[in-house]
């Protein structure tokens, strides 16, 4: 019928008010919900409706489900990996899509990587060190697909050395996107072996704590990145 709207499911309209109660902070991480029965009278809705609306909100990692006496749904405790990989979804579409080019995706990371490179060089732990130095590749002996996996790897170890979970988040799904190398038909013969020569730079300047030298590394990474981007190889 003309104007009229389509109410969506009602297990869609369970776990749509559950998620509101969770993303607004009144059910906390690890609070437990109310059980399937009491949700069943107190919505009005069946227990299978429950149990899909459960389900859903599963799949999104907002609760985790026990069995057993003790067991029942609880709050997720946030997991910036988890959470990340609803975002990464919509995050490449838009990467792919006609309306967003390299330069945005460079933008962006623009605005992540250098203020990350900074804060992760004052916060660094050294497992956090430990971990970039596992995620290099040799620009001499490794293929195309493994040094643009360890690229991205890099930069999302350098966002969690910052200690803050935020950069990790937002960080995670803009390195899982398309990354820029691989739409580009022929960069400059020597450009993995500068990018590894900036990695190593960037790590050394985490090793020493020096914050304005890691940024400044991180500036001239993607000035660099930009720069091959634009200007083919020979040209």
């Amino acid at each position: 019928m003309t104007g009229s709207t389509v109410r969506p499911p009602a297990y869609q309209q369970l776990a749509d008010e559950l998620r509101a109660e969770i993303t607004s902070g009144r059910l906390q991480p690890g609070e437990r919900l109310p059980p399937e029965p009491e949700l069943c009278v107190k919505i009005g809705v069946s227990r299978s409706t429950v149990r899909e609306a459960l389900r859903l909100l599963a799949s999104q990692h907002l609760i985790v489900t026990t069995r057993g006496v003790t067991g029942g749904s609880f709050v997720a405790h946030p997991d910036a990996g988890q959470l990340a990989e609803g975002l990464s979804t919509g995050f490449s579409l838009l990467a792919h899509s006609a309306g967003v080019g390299l330069a945005d995706l460079l933008e962006l990371r623009r605005a992540l990587e250098v203020p990350a490179a900074g804060l992760a060089a004052t916060r660094r732990s050294e497992a956090h060190l430990t971990e970039l130095r596992g995620s290099m590749f040799d620009p001499s002996a490794d293929d195309l697909e493994t040094m643009l996996g360890a690229h991205s790897v890099f930069h999302r170890l350098i966002a969690k050395a910052t200690g803050n979970p935020l950069f990790e988040l937002v960080g995670r799904p803009v390195y899982q996107a398309s990354y820029g190398e691989e739409v580009v038909a022929e960069l400059p013969p020597d450009y993995w072996h500068r990018i590894d020569a900036d990695h190593r730079e960037l790590v050394d300047h985490l090793v020493a704590r020096d914050a304005e030298g890691a940024t400044r590394t991180a500036t001239r990474h993607l000035d660099y990145i930009a720069a091959a981007a634009s200007t083919p190889s020979g040209g």
